[in-house]
C-alpha cells in the first residue's frame, strides 16, 4: 500500500512539473497558455486613431500636391502653376513656349488673373495664349501681331529650356515665379556681351521681389545687379 501513494504521489509531482514546463515555454514564446498559438495583442484606441492621422495626413499631402499655387507680384493667389500654364498653352498651340507672365487684372477677361504665353509653334508661327490662373482653361489663342518681325532663331538657339530655367532660378530665389521670358534682345543691358538669356521674375519666400537671369546655353544663374542693390536697400 505504502508503496502505491508513493508511486501515486511521485507521478502526479511529474505531472504537475511537466504542466509548469510547458506554462513558461508559453509564455516565453508569445502564446496564450491555452492553445498553444501566438497571442496577439489588442489594437489599442490609441493606436488606431494614429493610422488614421497617418492616412489623413498622407491625403493631405496628396490634396496640397493637386492644389499647388503660386502667387502673382501683387501677392494674388492662384491655382495653376507656370508648369500647368505651359502645359495648357501647348494643348491648344503645339511648339516651345518662350514667354510666360502673370497677369493679376486682365482687362480682356473680366479683370481675372491670368497667364499670358508667347508659342512659337510647330507650324513656325508665333501664337498669344491666354490660360485662366485659376481653372486652367485656355481663354484665347491667337497668331502674334508681329509674327513677320520677331526672332525665329532664339526658341532653337536655347540649349536651356524654359523648366530648366524655372527651376535653377528657383534653386537661387525660392518662391513663385510671376515672369519667364527668352531675352534675345540685349539693348536694355551693354554689359551683357550678346549672350542669350532667360529673364526670371520671382516672388520670393523671403517677402522680396527677385529678378534673375539664367544663360540659355550654359543653365548659370545670375541676380540682376539692379534688383541685387533694392535687397541690400530693404535690409
Amino acid at each position: 500500500m505504502k508503496r502505491n501513494v508513493t508511486i501515486a504521489a511521485i507521478t502526479a509531482a511529474v505531472l504537475i512539473s511537466g504542466t509548469a514546463a510547458a506554462t513558461v515555454a508559453f509564455a516565453d514564446d508569445g502564446s496564450d497558455g491555452r492553445t498553444g498559438t501566438t497571442a496577439q495583442q489588442p489594437t489599442t484606441g490609441a493606436e488606431r486613431s494614429d493610422d488614421r492621422d497617418d492616412d489623413r495626413d498622407d491625403r493631405d499631402d496628396r490634396s496640397d500636391d493637386a492644389r499647388e499655387t503660386t502667387r502673382t507680384a501683387g501677392g494674388k493667389a492662384t491655382r495653376i502653376t507656370l508648369d500647368q500654364a505651359v502645359a495648357a498653352a501647348l494643348k491648344s498651340a503645339p511648339g516651345t513656349v518662350t514667354e510666360a507672365g502673370l497677369d493679376d487684372d486682365d482687362d480682356d477677361h473680366d479683370g481675372r488673373t491670368v497667364w499670358e504665353l508667347d508659342v512659337y509653334g510647330s507650324d513656325k508661327t508665333w501664337h498669344d495664349v491666354t490660360v485662366d490662373a485659376t481653372t486652367g482653361k485656355v481663354l484665347k489663342t491667337r497668331e502674334d501681331d508681329d509674327n513677320d518681325d520677331r526672332d525665329r532663331n532664339a526658341p532653337r538657339s536655347s540649349a536651356v529650356s524654359l523648366k530648366q530655367a524655372a527651376d535653377a532660378a528657383l534653386k537661387t530665389a525660392p518662391g513663385s515665379i510671376t515672369s519667364i521670358d527668352l531675352d534675345d534682345d540685349d539693348d536694355d543691358d551693354d554689359r551683357r556681351g550678346n549672350v542669350l538669356r532667360w529673364d526670371v521674375d520671382i516672388a520670393g519666400k523671403d517677402g522680396k521681389h527677385h529678378e534673375l537671369h539664367v544663360d540659355a546655353k550654359t543653365g548659370k544663374v545670375t541676380v540682376d545687379r539692379d534688383d541685387d542693390g533694392d535687397d541690400r536697400d530693404d535690409d
